[in-house]
């Protein structure tokens, strides 16, 4: 019989990592990961699932969607969850390493390809550099239920989890899920380079210079999308940042929220 106890602070580390990457629907005691993790930990399935509800009961996001939480939520996991909103980065990394101490790697697929961003990493570490993307990139796929936020794509390997502020230009936001975005690999490229865009209402905003781009010599248009609601849990303030300092180069539009026309860039 397992020993009820305290959760020691790597083992509630290790929990908030799992609830991160998993999907809401599936924080029950028959998820496989869950199974694993509580093995490792000397607990039962149910004691990892409700530690991981605890967590989503803190969620913004899964409260915004009306879906009401355990009560009697311990006082360490409410801290923990206050610590991570004003330091996602720095326990992103206690998080990840806490996890993976605990999870054997078979456990980790092949299809969950973490890519090291490109620019300045300060102190980082190579180390911590892998193990803030490895969070950030399960958190971001497990928001999306692992589906591209436009597409529709569900491959892993052809899914990325695009920072909306990029990694070089706010440290704070690095492993911030709500400055991640799913997107399958062709809309990743289009996105970091400003060709694709969100509105404040969430709608999928194409660029003028991608719209009339040909893909070959029978006419066929290369971008097919139409304009859609995307159903994800963004948050405005890197949106907003997206449109400005990224996305408005390429357009030339009067957004009616926003009060400020952007200049067309020249594309030759």
């Amino acid at each position: 019989m397992i020993e009820r106890r305290a959760w020691s602070r790597d083992e509630q580390l290790a929990a908030f990592c799992l609830y991160c990457r998993t999907p809401f629907g599936k924080l029950h005691a028959r998820n496989p990961e869950i199974i694993t993790l509580a093995a490792k930990l000397g607990r039962t399935p149910s004691a990892v699932a409700m530690k991981a509800c605890n967590f989503a009961s803190l969620d913004p996001v899964v409260q915004a969607r009306g879906v009401s939480g355990l009560g009697n939520v311990a006082r360490a996991d409410r801290e923990l969850w206050s610590e991570f909103r004003e330091n996602p980065t720095s326990i992103a990394e206690l998080a990840e390493s806490a996890f993976e101490s605990a999870v054997p790697t078979e456990i980790h697929r092949e299809d969950d390809e973490v890519l090291i961003p490109s620019g300045p990493t300060e102190s980082f570490s190579m180390l911590r550099v892998r193990l803030v993307q490895t969070f950030f990139r399960k958190s971001v796929l497990a928001s999306y239920e692992n589906r591209c936020a436009i597409s529709g794509v569900t491959v892993p390997s052809l899914l990325v989890a695009s920072h909306i502020i990029p990694w070089s230009v706010n440290e704070s936001r690095r492993a911030d899920p709500r400055n991640g975005v799913c997107l399958n690999s062709l809309y990743d490229k289009a996105f970091d380079r400003g060709l694709v865009t969100f509105s404040d209402d969430l709608k999928v905003v194409i660029s003028p210079v991608l719209r009339s781009h040909r893909l070959n010599s029978t006419n066929g248009r290369f971008w097919t999308l139409k304009e859609q609601a995307s159903t994800c849990p963004l948050d405005s303030l890197p949106i907003r940042f997206h449109w400005h300092s990224i996305a408005s180069m390429f357009f030339r539009v009067r957004d009616r929220t926003r009060g400020i026309e952007h200049n067309s860039a020249k594309h030759t």
